[in-house]
């Protein structure tokens, strides 16, 4: 079985036998499949009317305590946005009415953010779903093969610095 990535492995041995490409073997699936997986999930948020940047930051609120409240500041960093990013992304949750935002009184330069009962509900309903698409997305794999990657991928995201939210 071969896919895309030997056939264009194959090209550069062809091409430049000097150089040894067998890291993209790793790079090249992993940027495809992650590309591939961001279809898939795109597709089914299309579906049910929200973009995925917008379930996560629902999920984010949703997951980050009992309240569903976090500062601006904590949400982006566990949402690896950018502040300006996160600004406009919040601009639109509330116009959809599925976050509520607010200046900490004790120091107004905080700005909070919590879940509307519509943003608890949609991102509540949609989880469950959510899960089985990635299941399905998944799928090719046995439950054992997908252990052994999530081991593997975490070893990887550790070693790259990844360890926090």
């Amino acid at each position: 079985m071969q896919d895309a990535v030997d056939a264009i492995a194959q090209q550069w041995a062809a091409a430049r036998p000097d150089v040894d490409v067998s890291p993209m073997g790793v790079v090249g699936r992993l940027s495809r499949a992650s590309r591939l997986l961001e279809r898939g999930i795109k597709e089914f948020f299309a579906e049910h009317g929200l973009e995925p940047w917008e379930f996560d930051m629902l999920a984010t609120l949703l997951r980050g305590n009992p309240e569903h409240t976090m500062c601006m500041k904590d949400l982006g960093t566990s949402a690896l946005v950018s502040p300006g990013a996160l600004t406009n992304r919040m601009d639109r949750l509330v116009e959809r009415g599925l976050v509520k935002r607010w200046p900490l009184e004790s120091n107004r330069r905080m700005v909070m953010v919590a879940l509307t009962e519509d943003g608890e509900r949609l991102a509540g309903d949609l989880l469950g779903a959510h899960m089985a698409n990635e299941a399905r997305l998944l799928s090719a794999l046995s439950p054992e093969e997908q252990a052994a990657l999530t081991g593997t991928l975490r070893k990887l995201l550790v070693s790259l610095g990844d360890t926090d939210l």
